[in-house]
């Protein structure tokens, strides 16, 4: 019988925190800008961000069925902001080809998506897919 209540508690437990992750799935989080260390500046350079425009770098992978659905609303959002003075960059990173640059920023499941200013600082860090209202809203300001 104690068998029995252990296995509930464990699933309820478990059941709690898969229905708390998949809520936070997709939001947009505002990140504390900190100063970048030489490694993470050296890695995000070669990637191509920090070139003085705001930019939405995006890890994917060919196995990830959900990554493509961020690609449609990143290349949506990206297209509507075409027109802004600074308008925003698009970076689209496998995972499997850039891990180093994956393990800096602690990327630890796909999709995650990441807002850098132009200035190398990370802004917003969006795991899942990301709607294209809140994605939006996080690029406006920068965009000038």
């Amino acid at each position: 019988m104690i068998q029995i209540i252990i296995l509930v508690v464990v699933l309820l437990v478990a059941c709690g925190a898969g229905l708390w992750l998949r809520a936070r799935a997709g939001q947009v989080r505002q990140v504390a800008a900190d100063a970048p260390a030489d490694e993470r500046v050296a890695l995000l350079a070669a990637a191509g961000v920090g070139e003085r425009e705001p930019t939405v770098l995006h890890f994917s992978a060919d196995w990830c069925g959900p990554c493509a659905a961020v690609r449609r609303v990143v290349g949506q959002v990206i297209g509507e902001l075409a027109q802004h003075p600074r308008p925003p960059r698009e970076v689209e990173l496998d995972i499997d080809e850039n891990p180093s640059l994956a393990r800096e920023l602690g990327v630890l499941s796909l999709p995650t998506t990441f807002i850098f200013d132009g200035a190398d600082s990370q802004l917003f860090r969006i795991s899942g897919v990301p709607s294209a209202a809140d994605l939006r809203n996080a690029l406006q300001p920068l965009s000038g």
